[in-house]
């Protein structure tokens, strides 16, 4: 198999970061969109006081809930907390991806920060005071009141899932970033210089005085 050649290796080298940065903001776009355009849908045809609507034989509800703390209610009533801290991860995340250097990473990176973004968006912008918006959650499991689990959204689920995607990427052994020069989901490109050493034996020089005798 022949090596690349020192200008295809460059092409690679300039193609994949801004493969990997496609990734990150495609997920993260796919996850804020899901989640803002399910709540304008949810708070247009759902009202609180609804019962909501049951499906899978009562496996699922869709409701309308206004919750005031994080991710599945956790932190009821510290909004504007989570607001700060959700402006912090958000900063911390595009500050890592530009580190990137896995596919996967990618991918897990970008669905955190669409989550973070859509119930951002809700603090931010809904009643009843910006910085103190409650987030709109909708979907609920084994009952319509949130007590069998708690009621979430989209941005939650995207917010799990890239967390939980980023720990089997951990426990595989997948780099977040490598050294600098070669990313780490590309194999290194053997060096020109290393040549294969020949099988063929070399034959040793004859005598000078044993070709003298020959003569």
């Amino acid at each position: 198999m022949t090596n690349p050649r020192p200008a295809d290796s460059e092409q690679l080298a300039v193609r994949a970061p801004g493969t990997r940065m496609r990734l990150f903001f495609g997920a993260a776009l796919v996850a804020l969109t899901a989640d803002l355009v399910s709540k304008v849908l949810v708070v247009a045809h759902i009202e609180q006081t609804d019962p909501g609507i049951r499906l899978l034989g009562g496996a699922l509800y869709l409701v309308q809930a206004r919750n005031s703390g994080a991710a599945f209610s956790v932190g009821t009533g510290a909004t504007i907390v989570l607001t700060a801290i959700s402006i912090i991860v958000i900063a911390i995340v595009l500050r890592a991806a530009r580190r990137l250097t896995s596919s996967g990473w990618a991918v897990a990176l970008g669905l955190v920060l669409g989550g973070a973004m859509g119930n951002l968006v809700d603090r931010l912008l809904r009643s009843p005071s910006p910085g103190r918006g409650h987030v709109v959650d909708w979907i609920s499991v084994l009952a319509n009141d949130g007590h069998v689990w708690p009621i979430f959204n989209l941005a939650d689920s995207a917010i799990v899932t890239g967390a939980v995607l980023a720990v089997l990427l951990s426990l595989r052994g997948v780099e977040f970033s490598s050294a600098p020069g070669r990313p780490a989901d590309e194999p290194a490109v053997p060096s020109e210089d290393s040549a294969t050493p020949s099988d063929d034996p070399v034959e040793p020089p004859k005598d000078p005085v044993e070709r003298r005798s020959h003569d």
